[in-house]
């Protein structure tokens, strides 16, 4: 038996799994932000209530794995800078002690999900594949050879920010040109109230403030002309890093997760024509998916780390 758990801002979220990575029964709580002793105990309940719950003995489970977001330290097991939750240099090493007396591991939440998704979703039994979430950011994992691949400093996998236009769009990282800051949700919202600040005509008007990404997408069905033509430049840019990505690992899948994966098909086909142009191809071919775990991606991905 192995425990997930998955560090947000707004919850914390615990899984009893199998070795499979099928999950057996879930629990949640509110995160206590800004109090990492809180933080921690909630964390142990969590995972004594789940082994109490599935009949499980605490020395029974082999392995307590947790994703968080921000920075961390995979050795010490420390979220080292962790922005929304108000706290940093929180060392989770001995939160389980004495009752369980497993390692703990600790990763990036956009891993975590990848790794689940290579376990008990979309990439299952692929051994080389990538995992783009499409959200507020754009994050991703890295799997080869069937194992999460995270670099010498535990870094790897920043997909979102690899730079597709030298001197471009301003990303929240720092640099400037990220797919980030032209293929996240946040970043087509941008692009879209730039175009109505412009005088623009469109139905997306009527959204006001409250544009979101899935407007856009209901506003494509419609064949609104600015938001299709929004969509066919974010598929542009978004082709435009896949691409790159398949000529670099030449993975046997790519799964896009995250919110604006939720389009579909409506997505995957203009990118799959895109990329076909843009790639390496050979007898075997990388294949865009959808992620289909869900928020319980990190959840398994955090069990079987």
């Amino acid at each position: 038996m192995r425990i997930g758990i998955d560090l947000g801002g707004t919850s914390v979220k615990a899984a009893l799994c199998a070795d499979d990575g099928a999950i057996l029964i879930k629990q949640s709580v509110p995160t206590k932000t800004g109090d990492p002793d809180g933080l921690r105990a909630d964390m142990k309940q969590l995972a004594l209530a789940l082994c109490t719950s599935g009949g499980v003995q605490p020395d029974e489970v082999e392995s307590i794995g947790i994703g968080v977001p921000g920075s961390y330290d995979k050795p010490s097991c420390t979220l080292r800078f962790g922005t929304n939750l108000g706290m940093n240099d929180v060392c989770f090493a001995e939160t389980f002690q004495p009752e369980f007396g497993c390692t703990v591991q600790l990763d990036n939440d956009a891993n975590c999900a990848a790794l689940g998704e290579a376990t008990a979703g979309a990439g299952k039994n692929v051994k080389n594949m990538l995992m783009v979430t499409l959200g507020t950011g754009v994050g991703g994992g890295i799997i080869i050879d069937g194992k999460l691949y995270t670099g010498c400093n535990s870094l790897a996998g920043e997909l979102g920010h690899i730079v597709i236009r030298q001197g471009g769009e301003p990303c929240g990282c720092g640099r400037r040109g990220c797919l980030e800051a032209y293929s996240s949700a946040a970043a087509l919202v941008k692009f879209a109230h730039r175009a109505l600040d412009a005088g623009r005509e469109s139905s997306l008007r009527k959204n006001g403030p409250d544009l979101n990404a899935k407007h856009i997408c209901d506003a494509v069905d419609a064949g609104d002309a600015l938001a299709c033509e929004l969509f066919e430049t974010y598929c542009d840019d978004l082709a435009c890093g896949l691409s790159s990505f398949i000529n670099i690992f030449q993975p046997e899948c790519i799964v896009l997760g995250g919110g604006l994966a939720g389009y579909g098909e409506k997505l995957l086909a203009p990118l799959r024509r895109r990329i076909e142009k843009e790639t390496f191809r050979g007898d075997t071919n990388t294949e865009l998916v959808l992620a289909s775990l869900g928020n319980d991606a990190g959840l398994v991905g955090a069990a079987m780390l």
